[in-house]
């Protein structure tokens, strides 16, 4: 029962420190696929992708949260909420549909080390 009427937009997050990312919206996505294989799919994509910054085409990302979707509250975070984990957080071997993905969802893409380490001391350089 996959939607091809699926968008999902990934914000690239390259520091959280900095606030340095980067929105890039799929459209027509299916939400049986794995995180881990939409975390492939993405990271293709993007290595080829015209107009990003070369430092978000190589970067290491391996984890993906749930930032917003349709006709939710967001977050006063301007990168990604600190709270929630547990149910945010999306598990490499579930589906999107599992994770609760659904249309319009937004979703950060990150390293999982940084995140960790901003989390412990959540200050911004700029």
């Amino acid at each position: 029962m996959s939607s091809p009427e699926v968008t999902v937009t990934v914000r690239l997050v390259r520091s959280f420190e900095h606030r340095n990312f980067r929105p890039v919206v799929y459209h027509g996505m299916d939400l049986d696929q794995t995180v881990q294989e939409f975390i492939e799919y993405i990271k293709k994509d993007v290595a080829q992708r015209v107009g990003l910054p070369p430092p978000f085409k190589k970067y290491g990302y391996d984890t993906m949260k749930i930032i917003h979707q349709a006709h939710g509250a967001k977050t006063n975070e301007l990168v990604v909420g600190l709270e929630d984990d547990e149910k945010l957080i999306l598990g490499s071997g579930q589906t999107l549909r599992e994770a609760g993905v659904v249309h319009e969802t937004e979703i950060a893409l990150f390293c999982d080390s940084d995140y960790r380490q901003y989390k412990e001391n959540p200050v911004c350089s700029w």
